[in-house]
């Protein structure tokens, strides 16, 4: 940690902002919640140099080793944040990231976790509140029944949706991939993924009460198992 410490921002309500003006020559800011170990962080840094890129971990070992990943590939436009998203607003103002990636999230299965979820209404409503008009969310995961409830969250809070898909790579890799997902993906796993867009009509953390989730059970911790049966099925 002490090492990789000049990527390591330790106050970084102290920035809420002034992102862009703190670290000057980038164009826009794109946030990424659960980096893991790095991968995906430091390829899609690398192919958006004009970007700066601030990575949100709340398991510091994960992160030390994308910090590393990132120091050993010489890549400069990446800054980490030890912390968790439910404290987004505190670390970014009103409409000042472009985008945000939330790639194969913990899927919390019971329902009475629900609200956990990263793409659960109390979270969509901060990504609302710290995305631009316009701006959008990229979400990733191999849990298809995560999937299908996101996208009835994500409908329900009023996010435009597209490019939807329950099998991204069924014509060959496509873009920048997880740890989790090049796996998945040589095991015959297929990926979900889509884009949700901020409109006029998303719901902010200014809408209100956010609603009750009920009957929001998933089937299992990660959707593994259920996931590999349907695109059996889907194959056959």
């Amino acid at each position: 940690m002490e090492r990789c410490a000049a990527f390591l921002i330790e106050e970084p309500e102290n920035l809420r902002g002034r992102w862009l003006a703190r670290f000057p020559g980038h164009a826009r800011l794109y946030v990424e919640l659960g980096c893991g170990k790095g991968r995906f962080t430091a390829d899609t840094a690398v192919a958006l140099p004009d970007t700066l890129y601030v990575a949100v971990e709340r398991v510091p070992d994960a992160m030390i080793l994308a910090m590393e990943k990132i120091d050993r590939r010489g890549i400069e436009n990446v800054r980490f944040i030890d912390g968790d998203a439910k404290l987004l607003t505190a670390m970014f103002a009103e409409g000042e990231a472009a985008r945000i990636y939330i790639n194969f999230c913990d899927p919390w299965p019971k329902s009475r976790d629900a609200k956990l979820r990263l793409t659960a209404p109390g979270f969509l409503r901060l990504y609302a509140d710290v995305l631009q008009e316009g701006g959008q969310i990229h979400f990733k995961t191999d849990n298809t029944p995560l999937f299908d409830w996101s996208i009835t969250q994500l409908e329900d809070e009023g996010w435009a949706l597209s490019e939807i898909t329950h099998d991204l790579h069924a014509n060959g890799p496509v873009g920048v991939m997880t740890d989790y997902e090049a796996k998945f993906v040589e095991q015959g796993m297929k990926i979900n993924r889509l884009v949700a867009t901020k409109t006029g009509a998303t719901k902010g953390t200014a809408a209100g009460a956010v609603p009750r989730l009920r009957n929001a059970s998933l089937t299992d911790a990660r959707g593994y198992e259920e996931s590999l049966e349907a695109n059996r099925r889907n194959a056959t």
